[in-house]
């Protein structure tokens, strides 16, 4: 789709699903890929030695993205090392699904502190180095979620719901600084995010969807690197919908 020789990529959740394909997609188009994990460490492992062919240009950074402190101590380490970054994807992402009325707070906090805020923390730090030499793409993954809503998710929906509006913003902030900021809006893919559906739940929802299967994960990573080009210069503030017409 395009080159990004050259190019620093950072992404979170990397180690697995949508993030995994994401880092694979830049590792091959030339980028260097700072994939960001919360804690499995044994998907980072595997990961890496999937991506012998890529030694020199992926390295894997553990930090909880919704620990300000941690956030800006990795950014520290980008920047001594790369000076600065070219892409942020904040794919990292949880699910803790509950109807409203049977919600505790720790399920609420969760998904809001990884989703929205951990959102905010990577962004802010890569703005600022994004700043110093006036270029920069981040696309931000959120979810149909956010606009249509699904029952038992109402702190999923509003961390991503708040994806949008941050990137709304945030592209108005950013925008003579050649800095653009989007979002991509999967529907139903096939990762291990929603392995906790039962066979049942699964043959309904693929029933909603217009072209009646669940996505595939290079399905999202070919609109990342879209937008992530620079072939979408004139492109922010969007929301680009990957759900097979949900």
């Amino acid at each position: 789709m395009t080159d990004f020789k050259g190019q620093t990529v950072v992404v979170s959740g990397a180690s697995r699903g949508i993030g995994k394909a994401i880092s694979l997609a830049f590792l091959e188009q030339g980028a260097t890929v700072i994939g960001v994990y919360a804690g499995n460490h044994a998907a980072a492992e595997r990961f890496l030695e999937e991506c012998g062919m890529f030694k020199g240009r992926l390295q894997l950074q553990q930090c909880d993205i919704s620990d300000a402190t941690q956030v800006s101590t990795l950014f520290q380490k980008i920047e001594v090392e790369f000076d600065t970054i070219d892409v942020l994807i904040n794919n990292a992402g949880v699910r803790q699904d509950k109807l409203l009325a049977l919600m505790d707070d720790k399920s609420w906090q969760k998904v809001i502190d990884i989703n929205l805020t951990g959102t905010f923390n990577m962004c802010r730090s890569a703005v600022l180095l994004m700043m110093k030499q006036k270029y920069g793409r981040i696309v931000n993954i959120t979810s149909p979620v956010a606009t249509i809503g699904f029952t038992g998710q109402t702190n999923y929906g509003a961390s991503k719901a708040g994806q949008i509006g941050l990137t709304r913003s945030l592209c108005k902030e950013t925008a003579r600084k050649k800095i653009t900021v989007n979002c991509v809006s999967p529907g139903f893919i096939d990762t291990e995010l929603i392995d906790d559906l039962s066979p049942e739940q699964v043959k309904e929802y693929k029933k909603i969807v217009p072209m009646r299967r669940f996505g595939k994960v290079n399905e999202i990573a070919d609109a990342v690197l879209f937008l992530a080009s620079k072939k979408a210069s004139y492109i922010t503030g969007t929301v680009l919908d990957v759900n097979g017409g949900l």
